[in-house]
């Protein structure tokens, strides 16, 4: 509904990365049109100045010839379609040109401003586009305003341009009249060539404009309230309360992993009641006692629990058992600065064993 659409005025965050990276699937991108009505400016000027005297000297050779021969030519129906077929060939190719660098010049200008953007979304149907009261919306819109201000800018650039560079340089009736056809046909080229130079520099400070102000239109579109930014941040960096959950679950497998690890072990440590050590050693496969399980307070009341359970010998030796609590991770080997009072420990439990005291 409308009325649980953001306010505008509440939308004061820049758009994130992941807003833009969005925006920009969706093919919204600050793409500006003067930049390709620039390009096309500057192809025409190129065309003028340089391909149009070649074109129309090649042009004019190739008419002149097929005027010329025309008698030549067959009459017939399949030899005058022949004859044409021909004549169109060459044109089409003195057109491939000019034609090539209207397109290229296109694609430059397209993806200089967005690089290689291809968006399926944004070439689907969307029915929003056939709504007459969105469509109103959007004949009145700030944005239209803008283009017919441009293009109303455009127009009085190019009569400006006509008006002090174009009509200064136009020679004088007079001396036109007794000039050669030829030379004034050339004096008109230079004129087009001038007005399009003029017209070409203007719009690149209009180009240049309407791509500042299609990029900032987008990024104030774009712009987000304080509540979609922490959202956003709860998807990306995943939500506090699901991560802590994810996390005790973690911790409750670990551990019963820990205590599932308990009954190998070959002898608990003890503090005897804050810290509990389960630690595993074998000679013959092992360089080094292994601490397998570790805990205070609950869990290592619950590591004793698991050793009486399973006849594990437990040792009350506060200092080693508060040291190595400390010092070794699970799954890890003593350290050497243990190994004589471990070593201590893991001889009085099998001397222990020996007398049959334990298991």
């Amino acid at each position: 509904m409308a009325d649980d659409a953001p306010d505008k005025d509440s939308k004061t965050e820049d758009a994130t990365d992941k807003r833009l990276e969005k925006a920009r699937e969706e093919g919204d991108v600050p793409s500006s049109q003067e930049i390709k009505n620039l390009a096309s400016l500057v192809v025409a000027l190129i065309l003028v100045a340089f391909i149009a005297p070649w074109f129309m000297s090649d042009l004019s050779a190739m008419m002149s010839g097929f005027l010329g021969q025309v008698h030549a030519y067959p009459t017939d129906q399949e030899g005058m379609i022949r004859t044409l077929v021909d004549l169109v060939a060459g044109v089409g190719w003195l057109m491939a040109a000019p034609f090539a660098l209207a397109v290229v010049a296109g694609l430059i200008a397209n993806v200089g401003q967005v690089g290689l953007l291809y968006t399926p979304k944004k070439l689907a149907p969307k029915l929003s586009t056939i709504d007459p009261i969105k469509g109103i919306n959007r004949v009145i819109s700030k944005q239209k305003v803008v283009d017919l201000i441009k293009q109303i800018f455009k127009v009085a650039i190019v009569l400006l341009a006509a008006w002090l560079i174009v009509l200064p340089a136009v020679p004088h009736p007079d001396v036109m009249a007794g000039r050669p056809v030829e030379a004034t046909l050339k004096d008109l080229h230079w004129l087009i060539v001038l007005l399009l130079m003029t017209v070409v520099v203007a719009f690149s400070a209009v180009a240049f404009l309407d791509l500042m102000w299609t990029r900032h239109q987008r990024m104030a579109k774009l712009k987000m309230t304080k509540q979609e930014v922490k959202d956003e941040h709860k998807q990306s960096e995943g939500d506090p309360a699901l991560k802590g959950r994810i996390r005790s679950m973690r911790t409750q497998r670990a551990r019963q992993r820990m205590m599932a690890a308990v009954p190998t072990s070959s002898v608990v440590i003890t503090n005897p009641t804050h810290y509990a050590v389960a630690l595993k050693y074998d000679m013959d496969d092992m360089a080094a006692p292994k601490v397998v399980a570790k805990g205070m307070d609950f869990i290592a009341a619950r590591i004793r629990e698991v050793a009486e359970e399973n006849n594990i010998p437990i040792v009350e030796n506060p200092p080693l058992a508060r040291a190595l609590h400390a010092a070794v991770e699970l799954d890890e080997e003593i350290p050497q600065d243990h190994y004589k009072a471990v070593a201590e420990v893991i001889g009085y439990v099998m001397r222990l064993k020996g007398a049959g005291k334990v298991k």
